[in-house]
């Protein structure tokens, strides 16, 4: 359990958490994608392909490299979708695929965390058609995910406005210390990746969950607390009362998540071309 109340004559302090794998078991965006494909904004073909993202993210997620493909075939991918339809999408399923598979360990520790006086900050790669919403579900304060530009005609123009990936995501924990007057030396952060390893270090309280290897050998390196999150569980059969009303949003983000449901593109493709070269 965490300790004691903040002593609110001290500066505020927040707790940063990644999304995926740290707070759900599964990829946020990719879990839609059936939905995406019921709402017609993609095929069957990217359903598939999604089922193999989806085991390839769970399996050990994707590398730097693999990250930087994905956000290239993601701008041009969700060019010409309307963010409207995007929303009502995610709004309509959203307690169906997400709710299920919320760590029972990281519900915890967010009310831990508010209990303590500590504001909840979700940082998550993913975008805020995604993002905010599930935010809102876990009753966190602040959402920070990546955003794209958006036409006049509120249909995604495939132009990526900010990417919340590896070092932009301690930029941004930085910039809310900043405007909110958080002391970084007393905040808290989690995340499962390596590439989160800047948000990580950026505050006094650092931990891995469920850490990818490079993570895991980051973090023994460092000394920094692992924790393990195994227990997916709905919020109202844990709690009745966890689902609360969420505090007034700082959101700095706008698209990309609803297009990542097909992210399995990126890295099937590069896969299938390995292996003919291999071959």
């Amino acid at each position: 359990m965490l300790c004691l109340v903040e002593n609110h004559s001290l500066p505020r302090t927040a707790a940063f958490f990644d999304l995926d794998k740290t707070v759900i078991a599964k990829s946020s965006t990719l879990t839609f994608s059936k939905s995406f494909y019921q709402g017609g904004l993609i095929n069957r073909r990217a359903v598939l392909r999604t089922a193999y993202a989806q085991f390839v993210f769970l399996a050990g997620g994707a590398d730097h490299d693999q990250m930087e493909r994905m956000r290239e075939y993601l701008s041009a991918l969700c060019k010409g979708w309307n963010v409207q339809q995007v929303k009502e999408i995610v709004a309509e399923t959203l307690h169906d695929l997400i709710d299920p598979i919320i760590y029972d360990e990281a519900a915890t520790l967010i009310e831990e965390h508010h209990t303590a006086g500590r504001d909840v900050v979700i940082v998550s790669t993913s975008g805020a058609e995604v993002v905010e919403p599930i935010g809102e579900l876990l009753g966190a304060d602040r959402v920070v995910a990546t955003r794209m530009v958006v036409g006049d005609d509120g249909c995604f123009t495939g132009e990526v406005e900010y990417y919340a990936y590896g070092p932009t995501k301690a930029e941004a924990v930085q910039a809310l210390a900043v405007s909110e007057g958080y002391d970084l030396s007393r905040c808290y952060a989690y995340s499962d990746s390596a590439t989160d390893v800047p948000m990580l270090e950026s505050v006094g309280h650092p931990h891995a969950v469920n850490p990818d290897r490079a993570l895991r050998r980051e973090a023994a390196v460092r000394e920094w607390p692992i924790l393990v999150f195994d227990r997916p569980v709905r919020l109202k059969q844990r709690l009745p009362t966890f689902s609360m009303p969420p505090r007034p949003a700082l959101v700095a983000a706008a698209a990309v998540g609803a297009a990542a449901v097909t992210a399995g593109l990126v890295w099937y493709t590069s896969r299938r071309r390995a292996a003919a070269t291999t071959a």
